[in-house]
């Protein structure tokens, strides 16, 4: 636990450092939920039916622009040579490296998911059931994408690889979140579709740090 929180501790300090890692996303969160209103125009019926949809998208894509990142630094420095030799459990260092993103990435995105949904014209309960897929889905997205990242990670700009190994994994997750914001938007109940993402987020945090672990490995060979 001492190594988790000193890892944990890192990351968070080197993203404070590095700011525009942090701004990043949220910015480009920002400028395409500006610019969604413009392209709809005066079809404001149309953009509160889909607007729950594209802002996962947006979301979805913001978490993809930090992913070439994830053990970029620590491959630079030799952290992860290190890592292999520690007497450590190497998907423990790496689920640990998840949660550093996960806080970085997507928790801002998360908490500015209400100031979003209002400027969308999102109600109220929508917005409700906005929050509760990205807790349960933007952890799926991390972790699936910190396979693709191990892989990639002696790869200059390799960030065209990493998307196109994890784009299409995170495609039931969107599908799941997105009817589930759908079942809400018409009143019905969503509960499945939160099950089915909190089956996947176990899923994932069951397998994909020893997947990320055994794709470090044959990386780093």
């Amino acid at each position: 636990m001492l190594i988790a929180n000193a890892i944990v501790t890192r990351d968070l300090t080197l993203a404070l450092r590095r700011r525009s890692r942090v701004l990043q996303p949220l910015i480009f969160t920002l400028i395409c939920v500006s610019l969604f209103p413009l392209a709809l125009g005066a079809e404001v019926n149309l953009m509160k039916r889909i607007a729950p949809g594209v802002f996962w998208v947006i979301a979805l894509l913001s978490t993809q622009l930090t992913l070439e990142n994830l053990f970029q630094s620590d491959y630079e420095d030799g952290s992860l040579e290190q890592w292999l030799l520690a007497p450590y459990s190497l998907p423990l260092l790496i689920a640990t490296k998840v949660l550093a993103h996960w806080l970085i990435s997507a928790l801002p995105l998360i908490l500015m998911a209400p100031l979003i949904g209002v400027l969308l014209g999102m109600s109220a309960p929508i917005i409700y059931a906005l929050m509760l897929t990205l807790l349960l889905g933007t952890p799926v997205l991390s972790l699936v994408g910190a396979i693709g990242a191990a892989l990639t990670v002696t790869q200059r700009r390799g960030g065209v690889l990493l998307s196109l190994l994890v784009l299409p994994l995170y495609i039931p997750v969107l599908i799941f979140a997105t009817t589930a914001l759908e079942q809400a938007a018409a009143g019905l109940s969503y509960a499945p579709h939160l099950y089915l993402l909190g089956a996947l987020a176990t899923l994932a945090l069951t397998l994909a740090p020893f997947a990320a672990a055994a794709a470090l490995r044959i990386a780093l060979e």
